[in-house]
């Protein structure tokens, strides 16, 4: 019987080669010289290896940057940083099937159907590192708004991932200054601004208005 990640390497091998999924479970399971059921027993689809990839590629990235001995010492969004830079370090040695997946997404603005269980492991991740910097101070705990950083930070990990895949530079020196520029503008923006000041003292004249009206008198 084959084991999850023996199916695994055949499917990748299978579409790197053919540059197309098996034509169906049947198929690919008698070239792989096993049952059908012995299939079903890991996967229920070719989607759903591809989830099961992605899923692998970002948990062990998340598990080995909060490994290191620096990474209490981090700020939010130090560890943010760290994150893409070890994933897209990651996803070097599976680049070509990388491509393959993300090339198959159905709209231009939409999340490929292959990062649907990579999404959740990130975003928890994500809420996890603004949830620290929230209570650090680091970020502006602003309403409403922050309970939708990591919706910008989800936007940033599939810019930045399409960005890595069409990247043509010399060591994907270009896509490193993407991560930059990307992750320092969304944390600018996490962070408290003069609009936040000018809020604030809005909000404390508009809670003192009888007080102020007494001034004037």
């Amino acid at each position: 019987m084959a084991t999850a990640d023996q199916i695994k390497d055949a499917y990748i091998d299978y579409v790197l080669t053919h540059d197309e999924e098996p034509k169906s479970v049947y198929a690919f399971a008698k070239k792989l010289k096993i049952t059908e059921a012995s299939f079903y027993d890991h996967f229920t689809s070719f989607a759903s290896i591809e989830k099961n990839i992605w899923v692998k590629l970002t948990s062990e990235t998340i598990a080995k940057i909060k490994d290191q001995g620096v990474w209490t010492e981090f700020s939010s969004r130090e560890k943010l940083l760290s994150f893409f830079y070890s994933y897209l370090e990651n996803l070097k040695s599976a680049r070509s099937f990388i491509i393959f997946s993300l090339k198959k997404k159905e709209a231009k603005f939409s999340t490929p159907t292959a990062l649907g269980g990579a999404k959740p492991i990130f975003e928890l991740f994500a809420e996890e590192v603004i949830n620290e910097g929230l209570e650090t101070g680091e970020l502006a705990d602003r309403k409403f708004f922050a309970k939708r950083y990591k919706d910008a930070l989800w936007i940033q990990f599939v810019f930045i991932l399409n960005f890595w895949v069409n990247d043509t530079s010399e060591g994907f020196e270009k896509t490193d200054e993407a991560i930059e520029k990307g992750i320092n503008v969304t944390f600018d923006l996490f962070q408290r601004s003069p609009i936040d000041n000018l809020l604030e003292y809005g909000k404390f004249l508009s809670r003192n208005g009888k007080f102020s009206e007494k001034m004037r008198q």
